[in-house]
């Protein structure tokens, strides 16, 4: 069996991978890197040292094209500044998905995973959505719904050879960075930030996401000393 992951680089995508090497073996897993246009490519250079780490076939995709009529804030082109503060407080503020948020960029990489999936002869499609990403709606396009609705979507459209795997979709961060230090996951070749400085803000809510996970864990985040950001 052959599975396919949606990888980022950052932390969530990174035990994903960890994990599906653990069960597939890394001669059976492809890690795909998709460039959408964001404001950096810090996380991209992390998805290469990573895959470089593990030893596993990298694929990349460009779609950035697809979200040039958008304004979110992590896009190259965007007018907003990155918000800083954490997705709970984010979120109180507005009705709407946060600013972060890429219109259906989940669906799009699912979608175009799986023709790659298939084409390169997986049966599985791993995605890193997280509890912590749909609660409270500030990324619809990871909540268990969306991901249920994918999967539905992918199994009936590939006549059922290909299936959604989102082992994280009922976990919170603090639980991924949990099983990832139990799998000695490379955290230090990592990239969360949404910033692309030297070293991660701080600031912004995946950072803050981040950092409080790794202290419910009783662990420091490598990337908080500078000689360890990649």
């Amino acid at each position: 069996m052959k599975a396919l992951v949606l990888f980022s680089g950052g932390l969530d995508s990174t035990t994903l991978l960890a994990m599906a090497i653990e069960e597939y073996g890394r001669e059976n897993v492809i890690a795909l890197s998709i460039a959408y246009g964001q404001k950096h490519e810090k996380e991209l250079r992390s998805s290469r040292a990573v895959a470089s780490y593990y030893v596993v076939e990298q694929l990349h995709l460009d779609l950035g094209a697809i979200f040039l009529h958008s304004n979110s804030s992590l896009l190259s082109h965007s007018t907003e500044a990155i918000p800083k503060g954490s997705y709970g407080t984010l979120k109180q503020s507005s009705d709407t998905p946060i600013s972060t948020y890429v219109p259906f960029r989940n669906g799009l990489f699912l979608s175009s995973a799986a023709s790659v999936a298939l084409g390169k002869g997986c049966s599985i499609l791993c995605y890193g959505a997280h509890h912590d990403d749909w609660a409270g709606s500030a990324y619809p396009d990871c909540s268990s719904h969306f991901v249920d609705a994918m999967d539905k979507a992918i199994r009936e459209g590939s006549g059922g050879q290909l299936q959604v795997a989102a082992p994280f979709i009922t976990w919170s961060k603090a639980q991924i960075v949990a099983k990832g230090l139990s799998l000695a996951v490379p955290y230090e070749l990592t990239w969360s930030c949404y910033e692309g400085g030297e070293t991660p803000c701080g600031l912004c809510a995946t950072c803050v996401d981040r950092q409080r996970s790794f202290t419910e864990n009783g662990a420091v985040d490598p990337l908080l000393t500078k000689e360890n950001s990649p």
